[in-house]
């Protein structure tokens, strides 16, 4: 076996040094040490971060979180981890191969299994019995001035900016002090609109207002209105020159004033002039994330750039223990797929009797 890489413990303060000295590499918003803080303001448990070197040559960083769930402890990196050097099948299996001796020797952690994103085929790694990071998104070139970006936009994004303008929809950066108390009374109860809509489970209100407060130099707030009334927000993030749109929500009245639209259009402008280089626009339809294809659509409005990432895989630390939890969590998504099919018999069968 090849001698592991050494690992370092990196303190808020070593990790911007090491990042300062490698301008070039994009750095995740979720591998930084405030994302960890975030993390923690919600109640998870930030493991450490770690840098791995081969000699003096930094390969890698990797923030990690320690879940502690029932029967799956595991190490988990979000968005990550940060690559410095080539990401060769050798180097990323001598970080995993690496990261394997820490986590099983470690006295502070127990872990069934580590979730990380990695890039090549390597025979330790599993499909994540859990959804993780998306592993398609699109990529809004900023460096574009307004008007090369605005005719990069497919044509029906362009007519629905003027239509958004022609039924008086307006843009509005929401200030700092205000965004607690405007997102949980105005946003949130769009945020709630649309999960039900669009069948997916949205997190609490305290999350997304804790992400505001806790990452307030990294974050925005936009809300697209027509009058008073608020039809579709955004949270944008910026972090060492890249920019994510981050969570989005839009009432079905949104829809007919096309708010969304310009409501990203201001977002890019915006970004744009704060020195961002690009954003990301989140995850987009793969084999792992279907049920994306709707938003999809949308983002494809405004870039033809799709980045494919890394997929989230899982690396079982404990074969007999991972196996047999894989079993359990595959016995219940099959009991409860059985369950949604036979509701659904039963309401076609009262459809067909009425």
């Amino acid at each position: 076996m090849t001698a592991p890489y050494r690992i370092e413990k990196v303190t808020p303060a070593r990790f911007e040094e090491l990042a300062n000295a490698h301008q070039d590499v994009v750095i995740p918003l979720e591998q930084s040490p405030q994302w960890a803080a975030f993390e923690a303001s919600t109640g998870r448990k930030p493991y450490g971060t770690f840098a791995y070197f081969d000699g003096d040559q930094l390969m890698v960083i990797a923030s990690f979180l320690h879940s502690t769930r029932r029967l799956r402890e595991s190490i988990i990196a979000v968005n990550g981890p940060v690559w410095f050097a080539p990401r060769t099948e050798s180097a990323e299996t001598r970080f995993l191969d690496t990261v394997r001796q820490q986590l099983r020797s470690a006295t502070d952690a127990n872990p069934v299994f580590m979730r990380l994103q990695v890039a090549n085929k390597l025979p330790q790694v599993r499909t994540a019995l859990e959804a993780g990071w998306y592993d398609r998104e699109i990529v809004v070139d900023l460096r574009l001035d307004e008007k090369a970006m605005l005719a990069s936009f497919r044509p029906n994004a362009r007519q629905a900016l003027r239509k958004a303008t022609k039924a008086g929809v307006t843009v509005k950066l929401i200030e700092h002090e205000h965004r607690g108390e405007v997102f949980t009374r105005e946003l949130y109860p769009i945020l709630a609109e649309t999960s039900a809509r669009d069948d997916f489970a949205a997190f609490r209100s305290e999350y997304y207002v804790s992400l505001l407060n806790e990452l307030e130099p990294y974050t925005e707030l936009m809300v697209a209105y027509q009058g008073t009334q608020a039809l579709s927000w955004l949270i944008t993030t910026e972090y060492r020159g890249y920019s994510v749109y981050y969570f989005a929500a839009s009432s079905a009245a949104a829809r007919s004033t096309f708010a969304p639209y310009l409501l990203l259009w201001e977002s890019f402008k915006m970004l744009k002039s704060r020195g961002n280089t690009d954003c990301g626009l989140t995850g987009i339809v793969s084999d792992a994330w279907p049920q994306l294809a709707n938003v999809t659509t949308f983002k494809r409005n405004f870039s033809k750039n799709e980045v494919d990432l890394p997929p989230t895989v899982d690396v079982p630390l404990k074969g007999a223990q991972y196996a047999a939890l894989a079993g359990v969590l595959a016995a219940r998504r099959n009991a409860a797929v059985g369950v949604r099919t036979l509701i659904g018999r039963v309401k076609a069968l009262r459809s067909r009797a009425k």
